[in-house]
């Protein structure tokens, strides 16, 4: 099982830009999805995640600018970023609570990075 990111990139403050994150593989299932993110000198943070059962947790520097989604059928969790500020500029991971014969653990994606900037 891997996960594939995508949709990072340059936006100026006040912007918009939207992640995507797709699970791949066989014989597996997703309890949650979501994102962190990792600003230089400092430390991993939660952004957001999605529960199978559509529960949301969100980060307060967030709320109100950052939408998480998912598709549970193509395996597949987006972050509508919008209202951006420079300190939201970071590498972003998508995590996913993975179920695969009979373990459960949690699969990091390879990091986005998105800038924040004028």
């Amino acid at each position: 099982v891997q996960l594939q990111a995508s949709g990072g990139g340059l936006v100026q403050p006040g912007g918009s830009l939207r992640l995507s994150c797709a699970a791949s593989g066989s014989s597996f299932s997703i309890n949650y999805m979501g994102w962190y993110r990792q600003a230089p000198g400092k430390l991993r943070e939660l952004v957001a995640t999605i529960a199978n059962n559509n529960n949301i947790d969100t980060a307060d520097s967030v709320k109100g600018r950052f939408t998480i989604s998912r598709d549970n059928v193509q395996n597949t969790v987006y972050l509508q970023m919008n209202s951006l500020k420079p300190e939201d500029t970071a590498v972003y991971y998508c995590i996913a609570n993975v179920k695969r014969l009979g373990r459960t653990f949690n699969l990091w994606g390879q990091g986005t990075l998105v800038t924040v900037s004028s």
